[in-house]
């Protein structure tokens, strides 16, 4: 049976899980940049230009859906 406890405790390392991955995908791209460019654009076939931008709506679609599906739901929780 789901307790409010059990449900605090899942969506709050839900939300860590979560921002650990946008972080270690955000360093990875900030430093590995030229080459996950050159792969992606050989493996796909997209323009190199095109690439950064989709990399960024990437990782500000990523955040905006951990902070609505896990953060917000842990607060709201919390506040309880």
């Amino acid at each position: 049976m789901l307790t409010q406890q059990t449900l605090i405790e899942f969506f709050g390392w839900s939300t860590v899980i979560n921002f650990t991955i946008l972080l270690l995908s955000t360093l990875t791209i900030s430093f590995f940049r030229g080459t996950i460019i050159q792969i992606h654009s050989e493996l796909f076939n997209l323009n190199k230009e095109d690439l950064g931008r989709a990399y960024f709506n990437y990782i500000a679609i990523y955040k905006i859906l951990i902070i609505v599906f896990n953060f917000v739901p842990y607060l709201a929780l919390k506040l309880l």
